[in-house]
């Protein structure tokens, strides 16, 4: 069962009830409003132009609250418990946007009409919202339990503790596909025809099989030894979920326990459903505006550095981001062409490589605008860890493994590692900074975010940005 189809079951149901709820609330709005006001029968009211409208776009309104309340983000595994408040909750705020938006124009003949159309609503798009889905999930976990749905998962471990995964795993709907040894070493408990293949020839088997989650279960993991497991698992865009011992870089993960056996998912964040689908909004609409708005400046820019000095406008880098996936970083030049001519190399305040402009947009962060266009593209986020290079993160994870957490998000054109700590000239300065960016990744929400932006547009404007 692909998840775009559950997806699809979801969306068709809550359009449909947004709609039958809809008609059913305007009836009442005929009876305790329209009536006065000169319709002569409730034909003519529904066919009239404003509530046609209403009728064709109030359902995408409902579907827009939905995404935002992430309900579409796992439509599988879902918690009915969850589902009932995720719906409540998002019913209860888009009632209340329907009110002061429409229903405050309405001219009742006494004032508790107001009430009764608030509570309707409120009570017919909840009803026929939640009904549909409930039954949809209630058919969905059936078939779980049926084995007819399952979760395709390929293990990575061959001792006893990957046949304990199993085991448990078995229970919640997965289907082993097979393991893969972790080591030469390790011993092999499980069946030996169960054993499908090797890490060198991994990315094979996760497309035969069609790999839906990895779980690595090894029995001796040590941090240097699962983070070189771990780390190349990033590029296959699907979950991986760690058996969770007592490793040091696991400390910051949360942990999800599946019939008693604990397990972590390195590659998801802190941030609930909603947050993440709200969060990836802001960073579009407020990237489009600032683009928009601040165009004058983006030129300016552009012909002071051109004027100069010799090289592009434009600095293109190759920087690490979300899930390990490399991409270009984009600033305007603040360097002189060829700095790196002897290899990487991290700038200091007094560095003779920059600019004399250079030096004035690094002070001020001008020098960050064309990340801008990163955050649109999909790349980077307004607010997140700052993104390095594979050369400084490969030595990064020599003294701090746990970097590779911060994977799990999106890279920010500031965080809070640049307002509280700012540039880092050496690798032990950005091993530092890296703290602000783990107390960043253990408490991530929406109130950080624009916390970290205010105090960003403090040290652009005082000018500390050096």
């Amino acid at each position: 069962m692909r998840r775009s189809v559950q997806v699809r079951k979801y969306v068709i149901s809550d359009f449909f009830a947004s709609a039958i709820a809809w008609l059913l609330l305007n009836l009442l709005r005929y009876k305790e409003v329209a009536v006065f006001e000169g319709f002569g029968s409730v034909g003519n009211y529904l066919l009239s132009a404003n509530v046609l409208r209403g009728q064709v776009l109030l359902p995408f309104f409902w579907l827009a609250i939905f995404w935002f309340s992430g309900y579409y983000n796992q439509p599988f595994g879902k918690s009915r418990l969850t589902e009932f408040f995720t719906t409540l909750l998002s019913t209860i705020v888009g009632t209340i946007l329907v009110f002061f938006i429409l229903f405050i124009n309405d001219l009742p003949d006494h004032f508790e009409v107001y009430y009764q159309l608030f509570f309707a609503l409120l009570g017919l798009q909840f009803l026929f919202v939640y009904v549909p889905r409930l039954l949809i999930t209630q058919r969905g976990l059936r078939k779980v339990a049926s084995r007819e749905w399952t979760t395709s998962a390929l293990i990575i471990g061959v001792g006893s503790k990957a046949q304990h995964v199993a085991q448990n795993l078995y229970t919640q709907g997965y289907r082993i596909v097979g393991y893969i040894p972790d080591d030469e070493k390790t011993e092999i408990t499980v069946p030996l025809n169960e054993v499908v293949g090797t890490l060198d020839n991994l990315s094979e088997v996760i497309v035969d099989n069609d790999v839906e989650e990895i779980v690595v279960a090894v029995e001796s993991p040590g941090n240097s030894r699962m983070l070189s497991i771990l780390y190349p698992l990033y590029r296959y865009k699907v979950p991986v979920k760690v058996l969770a011992d007592h490793d040091t870089f696991l400390s910051h993960a949360r942990i999800k326990t599946i019939r008693g056996v604990p397990l972590v998912d390195v590659t998801d964040n802190n941030f609930s459903e909603s947050e993440k689908n709200i969060k990836l909004f802001l960073d579009k609409f407020c990237s489009i505006v600032f683009m928009l708005l601040f165009s004058p400046l983006y030129l300016y820019i552009m012909w002071r550095v051109k004027k100069e000095s010799d090289g592009p406008i434009i600095f293109r880098q190759e920087r690490i981001g979300y899930r390990g996936e490399p991409f270009t970083i984009y600033k305007f030049r603040t360097m002189y062409v060829n700095a790196e001519e002897e290899g990487p190399s991290l700038s200091s305040e007094n560095d003779s490589r920059i600019t004399p402009f250079g030096r004035f947009l690094r002070k001020y962060r001008l020098d960050e605008l064309p990340q801008f266009w990163n955050v649109l593209k999909g790349d980077m986020s307004l607010v997140g860890p700052r993104p390095e290079r594979r050369y400084y993160i490969d030595r990064i994870v020599e003294k701090a493994p746990f970097y590779y957490l911060l994977h799990n998000v999106r890279p920010g054109i500031t965080s809070l590692g640049m307002v509280k700590y700012g540039y880092a000239g050496t690798v032990d300065q950005m091993i530092e900074r890296l703290g602000y960016d783990l107390i960043y990744y253990d408490n991530m929400s929406l109130t950080l975010d624009v916390t970290i932006l205010i105090f960003t547009v403090r040290t652009v404007v005082t000018g500390k940005g050096v």
